[in-house]
């Protein structure tokens, strides 16, 4: 078993993780917890009422945190001819076809996020066994696979997010830093929220978003009441 540091059992002091925390309320006690020598991500996991084992019932989509994430993205774009100068020009941070794929098949990894217009993705289906465990694939869904790569490059630079549920039926996803303001955290968690309740399968019946909890890079996690959020 790891050994709790002295902060976290401090922190854990503050707060009742018993308690069921408005969103204002959760946010400040994180936000109280003794902090540590990094901006701390904030993310929130939402255990959803869907069955993932069934198709009917996958929840993935997009959303655009109307405060970004507070990450500066390192975005790669795989594309040909013009399209390379037009990725550069908007933002990413990597721009171009066989090199780049060459760079990434002998282990390079070192970006946020893929873009790739539909004629490079030949290339990235070979890349699978990297990109997927990565979770860095482009897909159309995500909007991540497109002739307009200088839209997307922007959209990921101001706080565009994919969300995903995962085999547990969970949703995580970070919706911001832990030095944002209180109100521009709930407005990405409450924008989150709202995309995520227009994905409910019709095949998914009773409570849709069953729980949620809030927490922080090295902070506890605490359960927070979905309805004060949205």
């Amino acid at each position: 078993m790891s050994k709790q540091s002295k902060r976290y059992r401090k922190n854990l002091e503050k707060i009742n993780l018993d308690k069921t925390y408005s969103i204002e309320e959760a946010l400040t006690a994180l936000k109280d917890c003794k902090k540590v020598k990094f901006d701390e991500s904030v993310e929130v996991s939402i255990k959803l009422g869907v069955d993932p084992r069934k198709s009917d019932q996958q929840v993935r989509s997009t959303v655009t945190l109307p405060n970004g994430t507070g990450k500066d993205m390192k975005i790669v774009v795989l594309a040909k001819g013009d399209k390379v100068k037009e990725a550069l020009d908007a933002g990413a941070m990597e721009a171009g076809d066989n090199e780049l794929v060459d760079r990434i098949k002998n282990g390079w990894t070192d970006f946020d996020a893929m873009i790739a217009t539909p004629d490079m993705m030949r290339e990235v289906g070979r890349l699978g066994k990297i990109l997927g465990p990565r979770g860095l694939m482009p897909t159309p869904k995500a909007g991540t696979v497109t002739n307009d790569v200088a839209n997307a490059v922007e959209e990921l630079k101001k706080g565009k997010v994919e969300f995903k549920v995962d085999k547990s039926a969970l949703i995580n996803n970070v919706v911001g830093k832990l030095s944002f303001e209180a109100k521009a955290l709930k407005e990405n968690i409450s924008a989150l929220l709202s995309a995520l309740t227009k994905m409910k399968p019709a095949s998914s019946k009773g409570q849709f978003m069953q729980s949620l909890y809030i927490s922080s890079t090295m902070g506890p996690g605490l359960k927070v009441d979905v309805n004060s959020a949205i």
